[in-house]
């Protein structure tokens, strides 16, 4: 197999973020590239020196698990960051808009008794998910190439996600009825502004968590 036929096999059965698996595909292309430029140096002919730099590199079947575990580890690491900084801020968001929200005060006066309760559960709903983003990307660290262990973090982060996605929009709804219905932000620019900034948020944090689940899924193919 030549040089081009080997780095094409390679991207083909790798999944995974766009960038790092096309800097990892070159990169493996450089490498081989070199080693048949020395090859050829010492007098074979191009094609049998691409022939022995990918032998000597190994075949796309032995060096995939590597290239696909350290590909999972940063799709972790991304979604980790990814809830590090948005949930967070996503709740603190929230938090800053409901006490300038020029909201009659009545709606607060005659908020059930478990209004309060459903709010904190969001809250630590939030912080926990943010808190459980910064320990992945630890557990995710550069060099975590074992497959198992990146596997695991970076699947169990993507299933967190998605349940939480679920629990906020179920725990929103709750204390939507606890306000006696949608709060109107349509002439208040910064309600307007933050429930936008959840909404792209939600979809991004969606997004990622479902690349995550599916790439792990890759993973176990290559193992």
């Amino acid at each position: 197999m030549l040089i081009d036929d080997y780095v094409a096999d390679l991207g083909r059965v790798l999944y995974g973020p766009t960038g790092p698996r096309r800097d990892m595909v070159v990169e493996a292309r450089d490498s081989l590239i070199d080693t048949a430029d020395a090859y050829e140096a010492d007098g074979l002919v191009r094609e049998e020196a691409e022939r022995l730099a990918v032998q000597e590199f190994g075949s796309v079947e032995e060096i995939a698990p590597d290239y696909q575990s350290e590909l999972t580890a940063c799709a972790g690491r991304r979604l980790g960051g990814l809830l590090f900084v948005s949930v967070p801020l996503t709740a603190l968001a929230w938090s800053m808009l409901w006490q300038v929200f020029p909201l009659d005060p009545s709606i607060w006066t005659h908020k059930p008794g478990w209004f309060g309760v459903i709010s904190l559960a969001l809250d630590l709903v939030q912080v926990a998910v943010g808190v459980c983003g910064g320990l992945s990307l630890l557990a995710l660290g550069r060099g975590a190439r074992l497959l198992p262990k990146a596997r695991m973090v970076t699947r169990w982060l993507g299933g967190l996600v998605l349940a939480m996605l679920v629990i906020t929009s179920v725990l929103g709804m709750i204390l939507t009825i606890g306000t006696k219905g949608p709060v109107d932000f349509t002439a208040y620019p910064p309600g307007v502004m933050v429930t936008l900034m959840s909404y792209l948020l939600a979809g991004v944090q969606f997004y990622c968590a479902v690349r995550c689940l599916r790439i792990t899924r890759t993973a176990v193919a290559h193992r």
